[in-house]
């Protein structure tokens, strides 16, 4: 579906929450918030969760995780293996970055380099917002 199908079928207009996957009920971790971050991107989340993104400090497992991050920001392996520690089993983490051109863009390589390191697996690409992109990042699945 595209971001502009609602305008001809008669549905809604496809938000950054939807495109990101989230669904009302589910359990978002927010890292990395900082003063640039999309506002209108986090409304958008929290209300296709029908809900309020949690912290670093939840204590419990989540269904997906949105990291802010920008290239200055430090180790991001780091950081994409900390964001682990609260995910559920199958679930998502979303990297979001400034997009190409913005203040703390990060290299399309820094982040295949740091999935790599970290035992991700980069997924897919979104633009979200006019200033951010979403990189999808998912565990790869264990034999049992």
């Amino acid at each position: 579906m595209s971001a502009t199908a609602g305008a001809q079928d008669g549905t809604a207009t496809q938000t950054g929450g939807d495109r990101l996957g989230f669904k009302p009920g589910m359990v978002i971790q927010e890292l990395g918030w900082d003063e640039d971050v999309d506002d209108d991107l986090r409304v958008e989340i929290e209300d296709a969760i029908d809900a309020d993104m949690v912290d670093g400090e939840f204590g419990n497992v989540v269904d997906a995780v949105v990291l802010w991050w920008r290239d200055d920001d430090g180790d991001l392996a780091d950081a994409l293996m900390d964001a682990l520690t609260d995910l559920v089993g199958g679930g998502v983490l979303w990297l979001l970055t400034p997009k190409v051109g913005r203040p703390g863009e990060v290299d399309a390589a820094d982040i295949a380099e740091a999935a790599q390191v970290s035992g991700v697996a980069t997924t897919s690409t979104a633009g979200v917002s006019a200033d951010w992109s979403a990189t999808r990042l998912v565990a790869p699945k264990t034999a049992h």
